[in-house]
């Protein structure tokens, strides 16, 4: 049976009793992170654009853009929410599946709450925790024992049509049966690539909003009895066989379905950028920290990484240690470093259009070299980077972070992610920044979910 059968299945048949504790509040954490760097994202090249687009579009009152009152069709909503997500590259992450899944799941759950008029605070940590596990187990099972990054795909992209649909469909109450035509309809408009990140292009902030935009149409057009490949995964041109050549992991892919739910691995970014450069500023940090660096003190920097991290997050190098955009920047280990020696930090001001031409970084990023070293693949688990800073004094300091801050091994507090919600929520105001941490705190207990939404308005703060 394709493993799309028993995500319907998942999907209907699951019950919040069904989590386990560790996991409802990893999904609150999910929850409440997101809507933070959705409103830090509100502004930026990208999601501002879709969002005047959008509106100039018009239609249906169904769903509220984020950040305003102006309400559009759900689809519509969804799809620029999801993009001020990403635009920051500062969402959720899960690691060893290079997946990023709450930007799918929860503008897709809420855009459907709001258009059918209210959802539950447990139920929508249900279809979060679904979604997120959905979509983790989809990177997981890509390319067993090497990264998917090698390969070129963006992954949250690629699979988030067919999870934004199986969200659409638990959220919009559908049978398994509409569920499968939902994910199939989902597929055939499936795509995503990573020459964006190559380019430094602004589509990188726009693929998860076309996947949520593609899903909930294809959960839509199921509810009116519109069907799609039912072997969507599996099937002989399903999306492992034909875009992955059949490189993927069929029993790990559902393997302890409905009792294990991945969102519980899933980590929250300190740094807004990459998470695979999450390693690197970690170390970078703490060489600082510990041995009292100073930027005037560095003679040289050499950073040693994987194949898969010199082709994403290294290489052209001459763009990496110069960036021509904050995409450049947000993908680049040799700015990442550079911006923690020089700062101690690395924060949204740091990868700002003004701080990527900053001579403080940009003069560390130039006195850095790069080197392959195959020791560092990790298979299932993020790959560090071995940081070595060599002093004008002829010390030679190295670091290298197995688990990087906001790991399950190393997580954030709920405390420490309701500091980062204020910090990129500010345009709210701080009064709405504490009822919504308040709100999502004690989100399971919560009956109408649309009362947090009506606080994320930025245009109604004085």
């Amino acid at each position: 049976m394709d493993a799309t059968f028993l995500f319907a299945k998942n999907f209907v048949k699951t019950r919040y009793e069904d989590l386990p504790p560790q996991v409802i509040d990893a999904t609150k954490k999910q929850v409440l992170d997101l809507l933070g760097v959705a409103i830090g994202g509100f502004s930026m090249i990208g999601p501002k654009e879709l969002r005047e687009l959008v509106m100039e579009w018009g239609g249906k009152e169904e769903s509220r853009i984020i950040g305003t009152t102006r309400k559009v069709p759900a689809p519509n909503a969804a799809h620029v929410n999801a993009t001020m997500v990403h635009a920051l590259d500062y969402d959720d992450v899960h690691e060893a599946g290079v997946m990023h899944p709450g930007v799918i799941a929860i503008p897709t759950a809420l855009a459907l709450a709001e258009r059918k008029g209210s959802l539950s605070g447990k139920e929508l940590i249900t279809i979060v925790a679904l979604g997120s596990d959905m979509m983790c187990r989809l990177g997981l099972s890509s390319t067993p024992g090497r990264s998917p990054i090698e390969v070129g795909w963006h992954q949250t992209t690629l699979f988030g049509f067919m999870g934004a649909a199986a969200v659409a469909g638990r959220t919009l109450g559908l049978t398994e049966e509409q569920i499968v035509n939902a994910m199939g309809i989902a597929y055939h408009q499936s795509g995503g690539n990573g020459q964006s990140v190559k380019d430094g292009a602004h589509t990188k902030r726009l693929g998860p909003g076309f996947s949520v935009k593609g899903g909930i149409t294809g959960a839509l057009l199921a509810q009116k009895g519109v069907t799609g490949a039912h072997n969507c995964l599996e099937g002989q041109w399903g999306l492992y066989p034909l875009y992955w050549r059949g490189d993927y992991d069929p029993k790990g892919l559902i393997a302890d379905l409905g009792k294990r739910f991945e969102g519980e691995q899933v980590s929250i970014k300190p740094y807004p950028c990459c998470r695979g450069i999450h390693p690197a500023i970690d170390a970078a940090l703490a060489l600082v920290k510990e041995h009292g660096i100073k930027a005037e003190d560095v003679l040289g920097i050499a950073l040693f990484v994987t194949e898969a991290h010199i082709a994403l997050l290294c290489t052209p190098l001459e763009v990496k240690v110069k960036p021509k955009s904050p995409v450049d920047a947000q993908f680049s280990i040799p700015y990442g470093v550079a911006t923690a020696i020089a700062r101690g930090r690395a924060t949204l001001d740091d990868y700002s259009d003004t701080a990527i031409t900053s001579r403080d970084i940009l003069d560390l990023t130039a006195k850095t070299r790069v080197e392959v070293d195959s020791s560092l693949r990790r298979g299932d688990k993020i790959e560090p980077t071995r940081v070595e800073i060599t002093t004008r004094e002829g010390a030679v300091y190295t670091k290298v972070v197995e688990h990087p801050l906001g790991s399950p091994e190393r997580p954030m507090s709920f405390d420490v992610c309701a500091d980062k919600f204020r910090d990129c929520a500010k345009p709210i105001g701080a009064k709405n920044c504490e009822r919504v941490i308040e709100l999502i705190r004690g989100l399971e207990g919560l009956g109408d979910v649309l009362e947090i939404v009506g606080l994320l308005n930025i245009e109604e703060v004085s």
